[in-house]
């Protein structure tokens, strides 16, 4: 019989329809596959001018910036969604409100390698992509324009990517997106009556019963969310409390990059390399307000930051337009099962 399970961080409801019951080989998605290195290919090394100039970049010894010998690069994206320069400026028409496009759009460019998969990196390697990640988001919180940095990536065209160059991107918001906000809300009104972290007890609680945990280390756990907005939607967070991704000690660093390399090449065997989607939901830009001296003022204390990994297998329809729902075909349970057997 379907069930309908309560997300306890946002609050929103999912149908997990148990009686399709679908199994990895059920869905058709296609494989991402490998791409032909096309010389035209502006992320690829030797094109570096066919970027703008690099913001950051971890190079080889010896080695000049916007030249060969790089090994992470991050420039602005060519065609950004927000731009850098001007003040925010808020205006209203009515009950209508606008506000200036300032923000940051940057490109991480993972590989000189075109074809490399992330899956298929080395640990050491996936290590010197979230230490850029790392290093533009504590730059970019210094300007206080900008209250959100968001991290994310889009793996395949079915998932939004627009180049197969292994790549991830950042944009910079002067607004709290709405689904963070929402994460940040639930988080602080849980802690205001339990002074407690929700994100931890739920991992306490994963780990005391297993059935969704798809895997764990010393600092990490993965699992598949009790309500499953998609299937094998797996969340990864730290054990110990962090509300900012950009706090990790370098020693947990790599542990999280043995735990996404294990999370991506766990979903590439089961499920033929499907395209998906990654973000990472950390704690907003601390700086104070106008008229909100204690802007968040517990986050510290009650937000724990993660990473949603999100197969692109299924298609929103009308109902869950419609309704604000969501369908899962597979269950949790099934899905961390067939992730944490599956022989890498």
């Amino acid at each position: 019989m379907p069930e309908l399970r309560k997300d306890p961080i946002s609050g929103r409801w999912v149908v997990i329809a148990v009686e399709r019951g679908k199994r990895p080989s059920d869905f058709k998605s296609a494989a991402v596959g490998k791409e032909e290195k096309p010389k035209s290919c502006p992320f690829c090394e030797g094109n570096e001018g066919k970027t703008p100039p690099e913001i950051l970049a971890w190079r080889k010894p010896d080695t000049k910036p916007n030249d060969i010998g790089w090994e992470v690069r991050v420039t602005q994206n060519k065609f950004p969604a927000l731009t850098m320069q001007g003040e925010i400026h808020r205006r209203g028409e009515g009950i209508l409100d606008y506000m200036t496009g300032i923000g940051a759009h940057e490109v991480i460019i993972d590989s000189p390698e075109h074809s490399t998969t992330l899956a298929e990196m080395e640990v050491n390697h996936i290590d010197k992509i979230l230490w850029a990640y790392k290093m533009r988001i504590s730059e970019l919180e210094k300007d206080d324009r900008f209250r959100y940095v968001l991290v994310f990536r889009n793996y395949g065209t079915g998932a939004g990517a627009s180049l197969a160059h292994p790549h991830s991107q950042l944009i910079a918001t002067p607004i709290t997106p709405r689904y963070v906000k929402l994460e940040l809300r639930t988080a602080r009104d849980y802690f205001h009556i339990k002074e407690r972290c929700i994100f931890c007890d739920l991992v306490k609680q994963e780990l005391n019963s297993g059935a969704r945990i798809v895997a764990e280390n010393e600092y990490f756990v993965a699992y598949a969310p009790f309500a499953s907005r998609f299937p094998f939607e797996i969340w990864i967070l730290p054990r110990r409390h962090h509300s900012n991704f950009q706090d990790i000690p370098d020693a947990e660093r790599m542990q999280l990059a043995m735990m996404l390399k294990e999370i991506l090449s766990r979903l590439a065997k089961v499920l033929n390399d499907p395209p998906y989607n990654y973000v990472i939901h950390t704690a907003p830009n601390p700086a104070p307000r106008p008229g909100r001296p204690d802007y968040w003022g517990t986050i510290k204390y009650d937000f724990h930051w993660h990473i949603e990994v999100i197969p692109r297998l299924t298609k929103m329809a009308g109902f869950e337009w419609g309704s604000g729902f969501y369908i899962n075909p597979t269950s949790p349970e099934q899905a961390a099962k067939f992730l944490r057997e599956v022989s890498l």
